[in-house]
């Protein structure tokens, strides 16, 4: 064999079998639009806050996934809009290593559609998500027409789910709902309740003391009327 094909052969092998370690660092590209970074951040927070005393779950929004040592190419990484992966410790990451994370796929995953995406989420991803990822639930989202669907695994194939009554779907994994709210994909509790964000939930808080606090001063303003000194109640 000549230098020269010597050479050659081994470029081959190292394009073709790269050994990576644990520690890598995600490369998504950009995302679509400012929508489609308004609801990964939107997803994230609300979770986020409503397992906020949880440190049993890793949630994350346009991060790669690597689930092969053996090289990396496209078909061997992946980077969903936002998972989560359930039953694992709750720090930050440069990527998700399934290798390094004892095995672990998401056990939810949420694809924000777009006009270039919408193809690959609805039929390579969801292959992919089903046949390697094991993925338990799948939705997606199109934040511009509203299309909204998702998927359980059972019996190692996706089933379509049934919306509710608000037409919301139900994430086993998650113990939510999913649904959409003002345009945008939002999580609801078993009881069909919207899940706030943290800044949803400061405002409702304030609403309420202002309220409580109006409750107050018409009732001591009625006792006054009635010659009734209020701190006496």
């Amino acid at each position: 064999m000549t230098i020269a094909k010597e050479l050659e052969t081994i470029q081959d092998i190292t394009e073709d079998v790269i050994f990576p370690p644990s520690d890598l660092f995600s490369d998504e590209p950009p995302l679509e639009s400012e929508l489609h970074l308004r609801q990964i951040i939107l997803l994230l927070s609300c979770l986020e806050w409503l397992w906020r005393d949880r440190n049993d779950f890793y949630a994350a929004g346009n991060l790669i996934i690597y689930y092969s040592q053996k090289k990396l190419k496209s078909e061997d990484f992946r980077g969903p809009d936002f998972f989560v992966v359930l039953d694992t410790e709750r720090k930050t990451r440069k990527s998700w290593v399934v290798w390094a994370e004892d095995g672990k796929y998401p056990n939810v995953i949420v694809e924000i559609l777009s006009d270039s995406t919408a193809k690959t989420d609805m039929d390579l991803k969801k292959k992919l998500y089903q046949d390697t990822f094991r993925t338990p639930d799948y939705f997606w989202f199109d934040p511009y027409t509203l299309e909204f669907a998702g998927f359980h695994l059972l019996d190692g194939k996706y089933q379509s789910l049934e919306p509710n009554n608000q037409e919301h779907l139900w994430s086993q994994q998650l113990g939510l709902y999913l649904g959409v709210y003002q345009g945008l994909l939002r999580f609801f509790t078993p009881k069909g309740e919207l899940v706030p964000t943290p800044e949803e939930e400061a405002d409702s808080e304030r609403q309420q003391r202002e309220i409580a606090e109006e409750r107050a001063e018409r009732l001591a303003a009625k006792l006054r009327e009635l010659n009734i000194d209020p701190d006496t109640i």
